[in-house]
């Protein structure tokens, strides 16, 4: 059985994979500060997103998107101006993503179902 920690790389990883397929260029994984940490930094023609991750194996809590709370939306807005100036980027526009990861149990990459609101405070 996969520890949370385990289920939460293996997300993490299938989040890049996604974006990267997507066009997206990955910026940064796993940025700390001492606010907290930003999963995935990635830019795409000039944009940058601070994407935060979650992923499950059910939604017998809940959906993922159910965990990114108002005070985690303030902090993930903070944590992305904290990586502007510490990147020393100035992109052209910068946004908070979304993407969540349903990986049940023994399934295969094939069988995860990502989703990816682009946006989302």
């Amino acid at each position: 059985m996969a520890s949370k920690d385990e289920l939460g790389r293996r997300g993490e990883q299938l989040a890049a994979g996604y974006l990267t397929h997507r066009g997206y260029r990955i910026l940064a994984r796993n940025w700390r500060c001492g606010q907290g940490e930003i999963d995935i930094v990635a830019e795409r023609q000039g944009d940058v997103a601070v994407v935060e991750v979650k992923t499950r194996s059910t939604v017998a809590y809940g959906h993922p998107f159910d965990a990114i709370t108002p005070a985690k939306a303030a902090r993930l807005r903070r944590l992305a101006v904290a990586w502007c100036d510490a990147a020393e980027a100035s992109p052209r526009s910068l946004r908070i993503d979304a993407i969540a990861v349903l990986a049940p149990r023994g399934a295969s990459d094939d069988e995860v179902v990502i989703e990816h609101l682009v946006g989302v405070c």
